[in-house]
């Protein structure tokens, strides 16, 4: 029975690993290149990533800059972008494109806010349905006679206090976002 407890803790780590990637595409006002992550490009007839068809780099603290290594990609980079979620504007020169990133207003920083703290609490709900199935899979066990009351007490307090370790750190990770988004 132990070692599925260690699938559940793979689970509750899951959440926590998928909430950094989310916040990582969170925009807040500074060109982060992780915005791009869910971009893909229509590279000879495959979606590829963006990172994998040219070279990024943040020249200005509010410019991603977007240069392919196949020049020809340019109009279909910068219609992924147009089509993507993002909401910036792809400028191009002919060789590199440019994401001007606007400067945040503080309705839109609040806005974030709520964003990310609704991220965080998605993903809590995660770990904590992640615990319940634990705790059936200990009570179905315990009906089974595979273990004893005394094994089903300990396995649920190890559980909580799994559920408890997760949780805690995405309360600190969604707090260490809303503050950088609240960051002028």
């Amino acid at each position: 029975m132990d070692t599925t407890l260690n699938s559940y803790e793979e689970k509750m780590q899951k959440s926590v690993d998928y909430l950094i990637s989310d916040f990582a595409a969170v925009r807040a006002g500074r060109a982060n290149p992780n915005v791009l992550n869910k971009i893909r490009v229509d590279y000879y007839g495959v979606p590829t990533p963006v990172q994998q068809v040219g070279n990024i780099s943040v020249p200005e603290p509010r410019v991603l800059q977007i240069a392919p290594w196949d020049k020809s990609l340019i109009k279909a980079i910068k219609k992924a972008i147009m089509t993507s979620d993002i909401g910036i504007n792809p400028m191009d020169d002919g060789s590199v494109i440019r994401l001007i990133f606007p400067e945040v207003t503080e309705e839109r920083r609040k806005e974030l806010s709520r964003s990310i703290r609704k991220k965080g609490e998605d993903q809590k709900v995660a770990v904590r349905n992640t615990r319940r199935d634990g705790n059936d899979a200990v009570k179905k066990a315990l009906k089974a006679s595979e273990i004893s009351e005394d094994e089903q007490k300990s396995l649920e307090e190890k559980l909580q206090k799994m559920t408890d370790k997760y949780i805690k750190e995405i309360d600190r990770l969604t707090e260490e976002k809303v503050k950088e988004i609240m960051t002028v």
